[in-house]
């Protein structure tokens, strides 16, 4: 019986309770990947700073040490050094170079982008590809035979393959949808790790090189966001540490927000005016291959960097990000367009959210998805990032 006029009862839900059981092996996982982050980003150290540092007991961490040399991930290095007090304490570190990975980038509109690389992010191989207009299918199966090559070219066992591609991915690296690859709910690296008999990670690509800045190229995870160039356009955001996802993963599809609803150009999706028919790397190209003079042309990439600057600017206040990092060719993207994207930014946000707010070129230049893809190996199969 309610009264009228009366505000309603709430229905508690207890939604906050584990929906799985926390299992053993879950806490090995864990652990595991604790010792391995620590020694990747710390160097070599010994097994009782191990066991500090981490906050695990000494027997805990001798065990997994064990087990991490038989699986040839960490090897013993022998005595500190200059250590003359107590007993010597043994070094152990992570093997980094006894494992490669392959990595790939979808985000050309043009070609396959690959390579093959060390566990600590350094290119050991670059091989690239024209796509020659393929899509569907018939790009899978290109991809598929390129991915191939890589892993033949390999000079040390291969960890495992990652790939960036745009378009909307899923957490079991489905591609749901990415309308310029043609692709719609494919199973791209399940159909792949059938193929290699290799772990296949797949993840959208602004997504791991916001990733790869965050891991190999210092940005700061308090809040960045990296947007990605390429045959379309893509943003991926690290705030307080963490990726942005989203509930439908599609956290980031900033290429597909229509700007201009009436007299755009066509895109791929179907819609006219998104900001993908302004700022991809084929229409940033036309516009400036198209201008009559230097001039011309500086005023055209200018443009569309306020474009980009308006279409960010309720993301930037919204998220109160310190960077946006630009991801593509510096002769497009630098000078007049990455300038006039700030100055839209600052006109269009409060003083305390722009004040200190940069926007920069990605440090790992065009091999930032490539790198991002290698840390989505690391993290799968290793738990490091």
């Amino acid at each position: 019986m309610t009264t009228e006029g009366a505000a309603p009862q709430r229905t508690l839900r207890t939604v906050l309770r584990p929906t799985v059981k926390v299992l053993p092996e879950h806490a090995r996982a864990h652990n595991r990947s604790l010792v391995l982050q620590h020694l990747f980003h710390d160097g070599p150290t010994s097994r009782a700073d191990l066991a500090r540092s981490t906050g695990l007991t000494r027997v805990t961490i001798s065990d997994l040490i064990s087990v991490l040399i038989g699986e040839g991930l960490v090897e013993e290095l022998g005595f500190r050094p200059g250590q003359r007090v107590g007993k010597p304490a043994i070094l152990v570190g992570m093997r980094t170079s006894a494992y490669q990975i392959v990595a790939v980038d979808l985000t050309d509109a043009f070609e396959l982008r690959g390579a093959v690389m060390a566990l600590t992010g350094e290119p050991v191989v670059h091989q690239n590809l024209p796509i020659d207009g393929r899509t569907g299918h018939e790009l899978v199966e290109f991809v598929a035979r390129f991915v191939r090559g890589l892993v033949a070219a390999a000079t040390q066992p291969v960890l495992g393959v990652g790939l960036g591609s745009p378009g909307i991915v899923d957490s079991e690296g489905r591609v749901v949808e990415a309308p310029n690859r043609g692709w719609y709910d494919v199973p791209l690296a399940e159909n792949l790790s059938e193929r290699l008999g290799l772990p296949v990670h797949v993840a959208n690509d602004a997504n791991i090189a916001a990733l790869a800045e965050f891991t190999f190229g210092g940005a700061d995870g308090v809040g960045f966001m990296v947007v990605t160039f390429g045959a379309g356009v893509g943003a991926g955001s690290v705030v307080d540490g963490s990726p942005v996802r989203g509930h439908g993963f599609a956290a980031g599809e900033i290429g597909h927000v229509t700007v201009r609803p009436t007299g755009g150009a066509l895109c791929g999706c179907g819609r006219n005016g998104c900001l993908e028919t302004i700022v991809s790397v084929p229409a940033l190209t036309r516009a400036r291959d198209e201008a009559a003079n230097p001039a011309d042309a500086e005023a055209a990439l200018a443009a569309a960097g306020a474009e980009l600057g308006a279409a960010l600017a309720p993301v930037v206040s919204a998220l109160n990000l310190a960077e946006v990092i630009l991801s593509g060719p510096a002769d497009l993207l630098d000078g007049a367009f990455r300038e006039a994207a700030l100055d839209v930014l600052r006109a269009r946000t409060m003083p305390v959210v722009h004040a200190d707010l940069e926007v920069r070129l990605a440090a790992l230049h065009e091999d930032v998805v490539l790198s991002g893809a290698a840390v989505l190996v690391l993290s799968g199969q290793l738990g490091v990032s």
